[in-house]
């Protein structure tokens, strides 16, 4: 599964007028936890696309959107719903730790 890039002019249409969650991973391609945190991210959302959507945003691409929403390293995960932040996990670390986290919208 390929999860969709979301970029400064779709952001707002795509994440914060969805009719369900949507986990965004703010990410960059020079970032080796990233790397390393994009099966996980991508397996829940396979899993879980019955119940959110997931997208990722390049921070390197789309600066704007990291400084909107305070992300201030990465990897971040961070789960709107309603076109509100809900959820904000920096680094996460295991996957259990990210379900734990979602589990309110999944």
């Amino acid at each position: 599964m390929q999860l969709t890039d979301v970029t400064t002019d779709s952001f707002d249409t795509t994440v914060l007028s969805a009719d369900k969650p949507v986990l965004v991973d703010f990410w960059a391609p020079w970032c080796g936890p990233c790397k390393a945190l994009g099966p996980v991210v991508t397996s829940i959302a396979e899993e879980h696309h019955d119940t959110i959507s997931v997208m990722k945003v390049d921070i390197d691409a789309h600066p704007d959107i990291a400084v909107r929403y305070q992300v201030l390293s990465i990897p971040t995960l961070i789960l709107f719903s309603g076109g509100e932040p809900v959820a904000t996990l920096t680094a996460p670390r295991k996957r259990a730790d990210i379900l734990k986290a979602l589990s309110s919208w999944l």
